[in-house]
């Protein structure tokens, strides 16, 4: 039976393509998944089968702003401020990063000067910091956002400097090339499954599977993980 045999090929998939995949985003880079992903994710044109994973962190900006007049003394308050945010951070269960294209990536605490520019407005200097926090196994989106919230409340600010947040969220994923092969063999079952369905006779054929692993926000602190593949039903 062709149903039969094609177990032994969606099997064999998992094996031969998931390593010649892996070479193209095996990296550990924690990407930065944008709630925009969640509006522009379209049913018709992503694939039925995805993997279902819960965010590693979730993370806001901020911008970090001053207004006193004299320059020695605003670039001192400012400094001071982003002080007290690396100091407290870590007892807070949050870690200060900087992002580049939609790559996260740790703060460097030594480079304080490297972060502060001036701002639109005259005699304003500000610096813009992501805040990001792991999302825990018994964290809802409201505890985990209420982290982040309560510790730039708890920072002290000096003299006329404001740490202003931005409001929106974005989650994160690190390294998703790691999760293709679950995600082959969830698409292996399903091809199995649907010859199936078909009865005897019918196979199916899968194309797309080298391709890299992507995603979209499915939940609130919830992605989903595909490989944009094809599947047809032939006899």
């Amino acid at each position: 039976m062709k149903a039969t045999r094609l177990a032994v090929l969606a099997a064999s998939l998992v094996l031969v393509a998931g390593p010649i995949a892996v070479a193209q985003d095996s990296d550990v880079s924690e990407i930065v998944v944008t709630g925009s992903r969640m509006q522009d994710y379209e049913p018709t044109e992503t694939p039925a089968i995805v993997l279902k994973k819960r965010a590693d962190n979730i993370l806001t900006r901020i911008e970090v702003t001053c207004d006193t007049r004299d320059p020695v003394q605003r670039k001192a308050e400012l400094k001071a401020t982003l002080q007290a945010l690396v100091k407290g951070a870590a007892a807070a269960g949050i870690e200060l990063a900087v992002e580049t294209d939609d790559v996260v990536r740790k703060f460097d605490a030594a480079d304080l000067d490297g972060i502060i520019r001036a701002a639109a407005k005259v005699d304003t200097s500000t610096a813009t910091l992501t805040l990001k926090t792991r999302v825990l196994p018994t964290d809802t989106y409201d505890s985990v956002t209420g982290r982040i919230e309560a510790f730039v409340k708890k920072t002290p600010k000096t003299g006329r400097t404001e740490v202003l947040m931005s409001g929106g969220w974005d989650l994160t994923l690190i390294g998703p090339g790691q999760y293709r092969s679950d995600i082959i063999s969830l698409v292996a079952a399903d091809a199995n499954r649907t010859a199936r369905a078909f009865g005897d006779g019918y196979s199916v054929v899968v194309e797309g599977l080298t391709l890299p692993v992507t995603w979209y926000q499915s939940a609130p602190l919830e992605l989903a993980l595909y490989i944009p593949y094809r599947q047809t039903v032939t006899r």
